[in-house]
């Protein structure tokens, strides 16, 4: 198949770009996209920002998103090997579109681009990701028009400055001494931990002793995959804080945009633990500034209950939203939201225009952390009174015949709701049992994704497994 041929929509997903390299990513389709881009974002004689991870196809792809946005009139600045939360960094300080190259938690044999328009904002397939992909398949059949006046092209190096501006927004400077695991996966957490946590863009020392897992930057992942979604990716970590004797233990996805936690005995932290916990504080932090007017927090449909619980006692107004970063970032711009936590290890920040950064979250916890002398384990437990079934995959030939078992199954016992998948919720009760779930197809993979939730452990089990009894049927 030649890159004229090939159909973007195979791999252009809800919010992103993602596809094997050789067959779906190739040259010809990066730089066909690049000028897609330009031009439906009108970045013509303006700056364009370009990152990329340590993949060994990234580099070959910034180069060619280069060409294609040059010929369209786009003065390119490059940031060279980054996280994908810097390229947002420097979306929003410099007030410029950006892509990232990186497939995130994905294989080595896959690369992609996360899109942004200028100022950090979020582009799912509505709201231009369509568009260009349009463009981009016209390009592929008739060539790239090249623009009267080409654009340049400049190299700049922004780590220093991300990494002081995180530190701007949590001060970590007077927290008790905390020894840290981090597993960086072979990702770019090995470039930016350093940086943010430690000395290496120059910034003064902090309380924080880093025990480095796999900081090596290598694309073909040689210690295991950067998806420590994945329970059996962060069994070095867990090992690790034991055989330390740390505090805790932080690990990032490939591109640095998540992060995941796990406590002094190796346990793992759900990602709602952590929203609540950073929500409570970024409340707390808006409300001494603004001792009145509403305040906004995000939290997808997917996370614990208790989030909104968390939200509304700590006198915020919860907002319940679909799955997905683009989305989440729709809903944070629309809202004035000021966090938004979702059950994935994405935290989005109004501080940082809007966008995800899993650094960020991951500073809030320490400092929270290291501002008491309880163990993390302690925290966690606080704010993790539920019972969740975490997400739960089956591949599903027919998934309106599966919604449709689910409906007649549970019509009369809860309440139905389509905001993302199906969406079914129980009796809610002071004194009884409640649970909820979710169905939902998967934005990325051929997959149904279950979660549940309810007020015990035998609860959620009951209710996991009937419906993945319907699922599976």
């Amino acid at each position: 198949m030649t890159s004229q041929t090939i159909d973007l929509t195979a791999f252009i997903k809800a919010y992103d770009v993602r596809g094997l390299v050789g067959s779906q990513m190739t040259p010809e389709v990066v730089e066909a996209l690049a000028a897609g881009f330009v031009d439906e974002v009108g970045a013509a004689g303006r700056d364009v920002v370009v990152g990329h991870d340590m993949r060994d196809s990234s580099p070959e792809f910034k180069d060619a998103f280069a060409s294609g946005a040059r010929k369209r009139g786009a003065n390119v600045v490059s940031i060279g090997l980054c996280s994908t939360d810097m390229t947002y960094f420097a979306s929003g300080r410099l007030d410029a579109p950006a892509a990232m190259f990186t497939a995130s938690h994905n294989p080595a044999t896959y690369n992609g681009i996360k899109f942004s328009r200028a100022g950090a904002q979020g582009i799912s397939l509505s709201t231009g990701l369509g568009g260009i992909r349009d463009r981009a398949q016209e390009f592929l059949a008739s060539g790239i028009p090249v623009a009267e006046q080409q654009g340049g092209y400049r190299e700049l190096d922004l780590l220093a400055e991300y990494a002081g501006y995180l530190r701007s927004l949590v001060d970590l400077s007077g927290i008790r001494p905390l020894r840290v695991v981090v597993d960086a996966g072979n990702g770019m957490s090995g470039k930016t931990v350093p940086a943010v946590l430690g000395t290496a863009a120059g910034l003064p020392e902090l309380p924080i002793e880093i025990i480095p897992l796999y900081f090596e930057l290598d694309g073909t992942f040689p210690n295991h995959e950067a998806n420590p979604l994945d329970p059996k990716n962060i069994v070095d970590l867990q090992k690790a804080v034991v055989e330390h004797r740390a505090d805790l233990g932080l690990a990032f996805d490939g591109d640095a945009d998540r992060c995941f936690l796990v406590d002094e005995r190796g346990e793992a932290v759900s990602a709602s633990a952590i929203a609540a916990i950073v929500a409570k504080r970024e409340i707390d932090r808006v409300r001494a500034a603004q001792p009145d007017g509403e305040i906004v927090v995000i939290h997808n449909l997917l996370t614990s209950r208790f989030v909104p619980e968390t939200i509304e006692r700590s006198g915020a107004q919860p907002l319940r939203s679909r799955v997905g970063h683009s989305y989440i970032k729709d809903e944070m711009a629309a809202s004035g939201a000021i966090f938004g936590g979702e059950h994935s290890a994405h935290y989005y920040f109004r501080d940082f225009w809007g966008a995800d950064n899993g650094m960020l979250a991951a500073m809030h916890v320490l400092a929270e952390f290291g501002s008491q002398e309880r163990p993390l384990s302690a925290l966690s437990d606080a704010v993790s009174p539920y019972t969740l079934s975490g997400e739960i995959n089956s591949t599903v030939e027919d998934i309106p015949a599966v919604y449709a078992r689910i409906v007649d199954r549970f019509s009369g016992r809860g309440d139905f709701d389509e905001l993302d998948g199906l969406t079914v919720t129980g009796p809610v009760s002071t004194d009884a049992d409640w649970w909820w779930f979710n169905v939902r197809p998967s934005n990325t993979e051929p997959l149904l994704r279950l979660n549940v939730e309810a007020s015990s452990p035998a609860e959620m089990e009951r209710v996991r497994d009937e419906v993945l009894a319907l699922i599976r049927a």
